[in-house]
């Protein structure tokens, strides 16, 4: 079987192996009838194909040394039938039958993108360079360093990312905060019909986000919508001595940042609300009464018994929502395009990373090789800051 699998592996080294691999470091000679981008996609494909039978050539060579050296000490104890290494393999091998199948689909699925995406990082692929018209070519790390000393790129860079730090804190942690504060009040004995306030504070759940965030779009308009026609001048009557103006909640940078944060709370604190419910359940009330014995208040049962227990359990969710905001393009685009304005390269003033990755590849001026510079810099962000976070808070230990 060994055998077979080396001999089908020369095979395909033959025939479309070593080709794949001269089109990956070249990435074609000849404009019009060389398309770069495909020449990639057939090299990574080749290189993951490399990668397998490496891995599993040494797994074959390690498991020929392991058998060896009990031959080597005990060879009457040593079974070498087909019959004895089948049964062998399935005994003792069953699980890893099962879940090689898995890790071969996780390889294609996930792996291959992830590396097609590192290597445009690392080439010119712009509108100035679309295949099979023109050719694609290795550039290093230029496309990095454009990114962070051209003017225009680094200007664009720093706003977008300093605006997606403070989009992915604000509205992550108001979400937060709503929904711990609303499970906290609900859960109380003395409030009375919590489960008809539970149904009501499931609503924006239920919506779909899709449909709530251009209705919000709609209510948020500076001329027709209900916020400035409607609600601003109820309050103003309420309030004679103190008039609130009309606000350009999608004209003014500022006032369309606060009104996403404000959406984004609305948004997403139902679900924290749903955890936070179920994790209050578990906390024994003995707690609770020795702490009332003890002379705590209210705010030090919360602060000493509630908030550690809810972010002993759920503190992985919570920096959950944290990456999600951060990439949350559904919010960000839907209520207005990532505008108003500018801030150049193709930014809105208020685009997330990840709105201008989709706006530096659709645009009338694709820039793939930026983009995918810029995704592999939210990655690293993202997976470095959930790391440090899940370390810290031990979520990893679980298993054992």
């Amino acid at each position: 079987m060994f055998l077979l699998i080396f001999a089908l592996f020369i095979v395909e080294m033959a025939v479309f192996g070593i080709a794949a691999i001269e089109g990956l470091v070249t990435l074609g000679t000849t404009p019009r009838e060389d398309h770069s981008l495909f020449l990639l996609i057939e090299g990574t494909l080749q290189l993951l194909v490399l990668l397998i039978f490496f891995l599993f050539y040494g797994i074959n060579i390690y498991d020929a040394n392991r058998v060896a050296k009990i031959r080597a000490i005990n060879a009457d104890n040593v079974n070498t039938s087909a019959k004895d290494i089948l049964m062998n393999a399935f005994q003792n091998g069953f699980a890893y039958l099962l879940t090689i199948p898995a890790y071969l689909v996780m390889i294609f699925a996930i792996v291959f993108p992830v590396l097609v995406t590192i290597f445009i990082a690392f080439t010119n692929y712009d509108f100035t360079n679309v295949p099979p018209a023109n050719l694609v070519d290795w550039v290093g790390l230029e496309t990095f360093t454009n990114i962070f000393t051209l003017s225009t790129y680094r200007t664009t860079f720093v706003s977008v990312f300093s605006w997606t730090v403070i989009w992915t804190l604000s509205a992550t942690t108001l979400q937060l905060v709503i929904g711990i504060f609303t499970a906290v009040v609900v859960n109380q004995p003395f409030v009375k019909f919590r489960r008809v306030f539970g149904v009501i504070l499931l609503l924006p759940w239920a919506v779909p986000a899709f449909i709530t965030i251009l209705t919000f779009s709609n209510m948020f308009n500076p001329s027709i919508g209900a916020i400035n026609s409607q609600v601003i001048p109820f309050l103003n009557s309420l309030i004679p001595f103190f008039e609130i103006p009309a606000i350009s909640w999608k004209t003014d940078p500022f006032w369309t940042k606060v009104a996403i944060i404000m959406i984004q709370g609305w948004l997403g604190y139902p679900y924290i609300y749903v955890l936070t419910s179920g994790i209050l359940q578990s906390i024994p009330n003995d707690w609770y009464e020795a702490a009332v014995i003890d002379g705590a208040t209210a705010l030090q049962k919360f602060r000493y018994i509630t908030l550690p227990q809810i972010f002993a359990v759920a503190a992985p969710i919570f920096v959950t929502q944290y990456t999600g905001n951060f990439n949350n393009f559904t919010m960000i685009y839907l209520f207005n395009e990532g505008g108003p304005g500018s801030v150049g390269s193709g930014a809105g003033s208020t685009d997330i990373l990840i709105s201008w990755i989709y706006k530096l590849t659709t645009g009338q001026s694709p820039q793939y090789n930026v983009a995918a510079a810029v995704t592999l810099i939210i990655s690293a962000v993202v997976i470095t800051i959930s790391m440090i976070v899940f370390s810290r808070t031990r979520a990893f230990e679980m298993e054992d």
